[in-house]
């Protein structure tokens, strides 16, 4: 059964004769005819009574009727949405992320949906690896991730940078001569032994900080940011740590916070490597133009934030 048969179904229904019926969808009246005929023995029901002057419905052409409406009128729902998605206004984006980009990923939701209400962005969570291993399969149009210049097999589309933060004890601040907001340079830092999460765990992170420092000196393990910062308090030998905050810092007591120099962590769009598709694209344009709450410069411990490790 083809749409074009139903359309000639309704429009001789309808007009209640072929050759009008023709005119209005701009076809011959034998191509009409022809189109009711083989609807006719498809279904093998006759549709409708002829005479010379007159055409009319049958029973069963007027039970039927009000399906090939309802049949046409979801094909143009299909014709409309699947328009929608080649332009960027409807459709699915199954988007790769975790909570460290929360904020940010919310307030371009709310962005996408002001100005485009029909198109939805499903939130998967995964780590970056398995983010990345899913944009490559399909499984995801596109993820979030951090502190890579490239990936196989993936695109990355540069959205922004966020900065480092390196905590260190309060009471060896003096030590390394740091005053007031000053940051302490990256040479200081590779004296102290540093609490990395090992590189399994997070191999950009890992790679990002070690290449910026490359002389530092391995300390006492990294277990969660909460736990190490507490450690690192209270631990009698110096050390220090880094992350990537989200929102702001963690409140622990005797610990400084300070910007770590010259050192930002990219996050890009990962997508397939192909033109992006207009909804992906719609999604992109709303996440680059999206600023961050705050941005943590030269910062000392703040209210309760969620940091996360990727």
């Amino acid at each position: 059964m083809e749409l074009r048969q139903l359309e000639c179904f309704v429009a001789v229904a309808e007009e209640l004769g072929f050759d009008r019926a023709a005119e209005r969808l701009r076809l011959t009246r034998a191509s009409v005819g022809r189109r009711i005929a083989g609807l006719e023995g498809e279904l093998g029901l006759r549709l409708f009574e002829r005479s010379v002057r007159h055409v009319r419905l049958t029973a069963a052409g007027e039970r039927l009727l009000p399906e090939a409406r309802a049949a046409l009128a979801a094909a143009g729902r299909v014709r409309r949405t699947a328009a929608g998605i080649a332009a960027g206004t409807e459709g699915l984006i199954r988007l790769g992320t975790t909570r460290a980009f929360a904020d940010r990923v919310y307030r371009a939701l709310g962005t996408l949906a002001a100005g485009r209400p029909g198109l939805r962005v499903r939130l998967e969570r995964a780590p970056q690896e398995a983010r990345l291993a899913a944009v490559r399969s399909g499984t995801f149009d596109a993820a979030l991730v951090r502190a890579l210049d490239r990936a196989d097999g993936v695109a990355l589309h540069p959205l922004w940078s966020d900065p480092l933060i390196a905590a260190l004890p309060a009471s060896h601040a003096p030590a390394l001569g740091l005053a007031g907001d000053e940051p302490p340079t990256l040479d200081l830092l590779a004296r102290l032994p540093l609490r990395l999460a090992p590189r399994a765990a997070n191999p950009a992170l890992h790679d990002l900080v070690t290449a910026a420092v490359p002389e530092w000196t391995p300390g006492p393990p990294f277990t969660t940011l909460r736990d190490t910062l507490t450690e690192l308090a209270a631990a009698a030998e110096p050390s220090w740590t880094v992350f990537h905050p989200v929102g702001g810092l963690p409140p622990v007591d005797r610990v400084v916070f300070r910007v770590l120099p010259g050192v930002t962590v990219p996050v890009s769009l990962a997508t397939p490597p192909a033109p992006l598709s207009a909804p992906v694209q719609a999604l992109f344009d709303a996440l680059s133009t999206t600023r961050a709450v705050t941005r943590p410069a030269p910062v000392r411990p703040a209210g309760p934030v969620a940091v996360g490790p990727r």
